[in-house]
C-alpha cells in the first residue's frame, strides 16, 4: 500500500509542476486504484478467481481507449476490434504474470526498477517518449524505497495489492511505448518475467493443472529450492535486467538484432535458474 501511495504522491507532484505526462494517465490511475482495493480485499479475505478477473477486464478495456495502438507493427493491419481484443488479452496476461512472479524477497522490486529505468533511459534519447519518463521514474523510486524493506530477509511484502496494480500500470507504460514505435524495447525490458511466467503457465496448462493456483514451478522458485538465496536470485535478475536495458536501447536502432539477442539471453538465463546450485 505504501508503494502505491508513493506513486500517487509522485504523479501528483509531476502534475503540479507541469511535467509532461502521457494522455490517459488519470484514467489509468483511477483504474489502478480500483484494482488495488480489490487486490487488498483478496489479500485480507480471499476472493474467487472470477471476482479478481472481471474487474481486471473492465479496467483494461476502459484504459485501452487512452493508449495509442495504431503504430504497433504486428497488429496495425488487423481490424480495430481485433487489435483491441489482442491488446486486452496481452495486458491481462501481463497483470497476472506480474502477480505470479512475485514469489520471493526482492524480485518484483528489482524487476520494476529494471523496466522503469529502461523506459526512462530510452526516453532520454527519443523525445516522443518524454511523457513516459516522469511516471517511470516515480515508480522506480517507489520500488527502490520498497526494496529497502523487502530485500531478503524481507520485513514487508508486496502482496496482490502491490503486484496487481503495478502490473497494470507497467503494462500500460509498455503498451504506450510500443504504440509510439518501440515495440521491440517494450518486449525486451520485461523479457525475463515474460518468458518464465509464460513457459511455466503453458507447461501447467498442458498437464491439465489449474494455472491460477499457487505453485513453485517458476525458474526463480526452482533456483531457491536448489539452494540459492532469495537475494542471490533477485540480484541475478537485476544483472540480467541491466543487459536487457542495454539491448532495449539498441533495439531503437536495430530491433531485430537486439530482439534476437534478448531472446537468447533470457532463455539462457531461464535455463540457468532452473539448474543453478550454490
Amino acid at each position: 500500500m505504501a508503494v502505491l501511495a508513493a506513486v500517487a504522491a509522485g504523479i501528483g507532484m509531476l502534475t503540479f509542476t507541469g511535467t509532461p505526462l502521457p494522455s490517459g494517465i488519470m484514467t489509468v490511475g483511477v483504474a489502478a486504484f480500483v484494482l488495488a482495493l480489490i487486490s487488498w480485499a483478496d489479500d485480507v479475505r480471499g476472493l474467487s478467481p472470477l471476482a479478481r478477473f472481471i474487474p481486471q477486464i473492465i479496467c483494461v478495456c476502459i484504459a485501452l481507449y487512452s493508449v495509442p495502438v495504431s503504430d504497433l507493427p504486428l497488429i496495425s493491419a488487423l481490424p480495430g476490434w481485433l487489435q483491441f481484443v489482442l491488446l486486452a488479452l496481452a495486458w491481462l496476461w501481463f497483470i497476472n504474470l506480474y502477480n505470479f512472479m512475485d514469489g520471493i524477497d526482492g524480485i518484483t522490486g528489482v524487476e520494476t526498477i529494471v523496466i522503469t529505468l529502461g523506459i526512462t533511459v530510452i526516453g532520454m534519447f527519443h523525445p516522443n517518449l518524454i511523457g513516459l519518463q516522469g511516471p517511470a521514474l516515480v515508480i522506480a523510486a517507489a520500488a527502490a524505497g520498497f526494496l529497502v524493506w523487502n530485500w531478503a530477509p524481507a520485513k514487508i511484502f508486496m502482496g496482490d495489492v502491490g503486484s496487481v496494480p503495478l502490473g497494470f500500470v507497467l503494462g500500460w507504460l509498455l503498451i504506450d511505448m510500443a504504440g509510439t514505435g518501440y515495440l521491440a524495447a517494450a518486449l525486451i525490458l520485461p523479457g525475463y518475467y515474460l518468458i518464465d511466467a509464460t513457459i511455466t503457465m503453458l507447461s501447467r496448462f498442458r498437464r491439465g493443472e489449474k494455472i491460477w493456483q499457487a505453485h513453485r514451478e517458476h525458474a526463480y522458485q526452482l533456483a531457491v529450492q536448489n539452494g540459492l538465496s532469495h537475494a542471490g536470485v533477485s540480484l541475478r535478475v537485476g544483472i540480467t535486467g541491466c543487459l536487457l536495458i542495454g539491448l532495449a536501447i539498441a533495439s531503437t536502432s536495430y530491433p531485430w538484432l537486439a530482439g534476437g539477442a534478448a531472446c537468447i539471453a533470457v532463455v539462457l538465463f531461464w535455463r540457468y535458474l532452473r539448474h543453478v546450485t550454490p
